[in-house]
């Protein structure tokens, strides 16, 4: 008898209780890695054409658009680069970056797990300079 009453007491509680907790929605997808830069020629010099994405729309150098692993395709997403402050919104329309990389002239494989987007060449632009090629620090979030 005792457990039923102080389970009444606990459902009248949270009857009254504010339930504002509950909407306030997913929390924010952020992850924090490196990031890297592609283009059509990079993308010719693997052996595919650079022409298509993976979501099917073509593929441009200057676009703001991003690759990543996972299959939201059309989220936008606010790339920060922590180094310099520089950010830039990309739309995701990519599979990418692969987890490793085997370069063809030495037969040497790179491990590539650390890269969470690659960008496109006006993407990468705009928050760092391309001769980089690669951003070690980079915070990516869902916009």
């Amino acid at each position: 008898m005792r457990k039923i009453f102080l389970f009444l007491i606990c459902l009248f509680i949270l009857a009254l209780a504010d339930d504002s907790f509950l909407e306030s929605g997913p929390a924010p997808f952020v992850i924090y890695g490196e990031a890297a830069w592609y283009s059509s020629q990079s993308c010719k010099h693997e052996g595919t054409t650079g022409v298509w994405t993976a979501s099917g729309e073509p593929f441009r150098d200057m676009a703001f658009t991003c690759a990543m692993r996972r299959r939201d395709f059309g989220q936008y997403y606010r790339v920060t680069n922590l180094t310099n402050g520089k950010s830039v919104v990309v739309k995701h329309n990519d599979f990418g970056p692969s987890l490793r990389w085997r370069d063809p002239k030495t037969d040497v494989t790179h491990d590539l797990s650390h890269r969470v987007i690659d960008l496109s060449k006006g993407a990468f632009q705009k928050i760092a300079e391309p001769r980089q090629g690669v951003l070690k620090r980079v915070r990516v979030e869902k916009v």
